[in-house]
């Protein structure tokens, strides 16, 4: 064919570039727009409307000297790294039990996977009143016998935010031993079979050789739970409404006040900015691992 007869590169796949053009610009005009829009106004003294009138960084320096947002962020760390650590610990496990062939396979997995099925708010409804001391786990104990025993997380404010993280440990572990599962079943079996003729331990094997085969199924692992992380609000509300006091506060929850209660948008979209700068901590890193290394 020669060079004149080949069709031009812009109207080749046509059916398909115009079929995305409404999401093309969803994208551009919902997602890309409304993060410009709010950055703009994140450096305004907006109110309860949002109005252009430029106050520099003033919205940032009254945000990290709030002692709320100070102790929100402070929440989102210890329960991101319980989330991030425990998840994939606990996660993974579970997978490596399920691969091992076992009877009821199916049953186990979708007891494990059900918790997922609920929303944040009924998971969070849940575990208020299986943590609450006057009929929850404490009180059914101490009918036993164990008169001692205390079990109060979400009433203690030094503690609340590791009684909001069992929550949402019981309702993601599920998901994450599914990924984790499915990339333990995409390993050739004939790497299990050298592993046992060269007599090299179960545990050696998972560590040094399965593991890094399922770089990619961590990868996408991390990012779906750093992004839940980044973006917790309806567990805390369903739980503990932030309380005691502040004591639970997230960074969600200080935006949805500030911009819904406290009629101070600027100050909601300079949290919004932070949330969004965290997003893009986590997204850049990912995005080079998986693609910058590709010729």
């Amino acid at each position: 064919m020669s060079k004149s007869e080949r069709p031009n590169l812009l109207f080749r796949n046509l059916n398909a570039k115009v079929a995305s053009i409404p999401m093309i610009l969803t994208a551009m005009v919902v997602f890309v727009g409304g993060t410009v829009w709010t950055v703009l106004y994140s450096f305004t003294n907006s109110k309860l409307l949002p109005r252009l009138n430029f106050v520099g960084l003033d919205q940032y320096y009254r945000l990290w000297a709030a002692p709320r947002w100070l102790i929100s962020i402070e929440n989102l760390l210890i329960y991101g790294a319980i989330s991030l650590v425990a998840s994939l610990v606990i996660g993974f496990l579970l997978a490596a039990l399920l691969d091992q062939k076992i009877r009821f396979e199916d049953t186990f997995r979708t007891i494990f996977l059900y918790p997922f099925a609920l929303s944040f708010i009924v998971t969070g409804l849940v575990w208020q009143w299986l943590l609450n001391p006057d009929f929850g786990i404490q009180h059914v104990v101490r009918d036993l016998g164990w008169t001692s025993f205390s079990f109060d997380p979400l009433y203690n404010s030094s503690i609340v935010i590791y009684g909001i993280s069992i929550a949402a440990l019981w309702q993601g572990t599920g998901l994450i031993m599914c990924l984790m599962l499915a990339g333990l079943r995409g390993i050739d079996e004939d790497i299990w079979k050298a592993a046992r003729v060269d007599g090299i331990p179960m545990w050696r094997t998972y560590l040094f050789i399965v593991i890094p085969m399922m770089r990619p199924v961590f990868i996408t692992t991390l990012v779906i739970i750093a992004s839940g992380i980044v973006k917790v609000y309806d567990l805390v509300v369903a739980q503990t409404s932030g309380g005691p006091g502040i004591a639970s506060e997230v960074p969600a929850k200080y935006v949805y006040d500030y911009m819904f209660f406290a009629q101070n948008l600027g100050q909601g979209f300079a949290a919004s900015t932070m949330m969004l700068l965290s997003v893009v901590i986590v997204i850049v890193p990912w995005a080079y691992l998986e693609f910058g290394r590709r010729k």
